[in-house]
């Protein structure tokens, strides 16, 4: 059978200074898309609130925007898939393989609480799927608890954007949280590669995640290797 994976991506367009853009980290979902779709793996879109996926523009700029990036920029049909992505409770979590927590700084806004979103990845990892996320993505990860109560993260290895990087980006002081200090709060063994932006993934059983976005083409690869 077809493996399907569904990748979470934000509706946030901003700080909390409405003035200062935010949104989806693009190469994160398109690096990561054209993974599986050599595979030939399904793919869908999901956000909190369904419909539109804000833009990061700082990921837009050469040379951040490599290929598979201008390849979504410029097609029709990539741009509407971004622009009508589904809710959460739209969607069977049944009918999925593995789920992918895309990043940019808009989702630790919305990831964290929506308690839809938890549902889908309890499922999806407690019936045997994969549970995945690059950079900020895993600020999806935070609050997720499996039925027996305890935390999804609690006691695992994993990685996500880490704060150096937050200072080194300038953004340290817009952000509402230390994601990689609420992750180590949490019990999670944060990891992170030695120098900041280089690419890091981390994979604890079925739960595979990655440091930033230099890290999406292979946190894909590691999610495929495993479906």
């Amino acid at each position: 059978m077809t493996k399907r994976v569904l990748h979470v991506v934000s509706n946030v367009a901003s700080y909390a200074d409405r003035s200062e853009p935010t949104g989806l980290w693009l190469s994160e979902l398109t690096h990561a898309w054209r993974v599986f779709a050599g595979k030939g793996y399904d793919q869908r879109l999901v956000s909190p609130k369904g419909g539109v996926s804000p833009l990061e523009p700082r990921s837009l700029k050469w040379p951040l925007a490599d290929t598979s990036v201008k390849e979504w920029l410029t097609d029709k049909d990539r741009q509407a898939l971004l622009a009508t992505t589904a809710r959460p409770d739209q969607l069977d979590s049944a009918e999925f393989d593995a789920i992918y927590f895309t990043g940019g700084h808009a989702v630790m806004w919305d990831f964290p609480d929506d308690a839809d979103l938890q549902r889908i990845t309890r499922d999806i990892y407690e019936r045997g799927g994969i549970v995945s996320s690059v950079c900020h993505g895993y600020c999806g990860l935070l609050n997720t608890k499996l039925s027996d109560g305890t935390l999804l993260v609690a006691q695992r290895r994993l990685t996500g954007y880490s704060w150096v990087e937050e200072v080194l980006a300038g953004v340290a002081k817009k952000v509402p949280y230390n994601a990689e200090k609420e992750m180590k709060r949490r019990g999670a063994h944060y990891e992170k590669a030695l120098l900041p932006f280089v690419s890091k993934v981390v994979t604890d059983g079925r739960l595979v995640t990655g440091q930033n976005p230099q890290s999406a083409k292979a946190t894909a690869e590691a999610v495929a290797s495993l479906l």
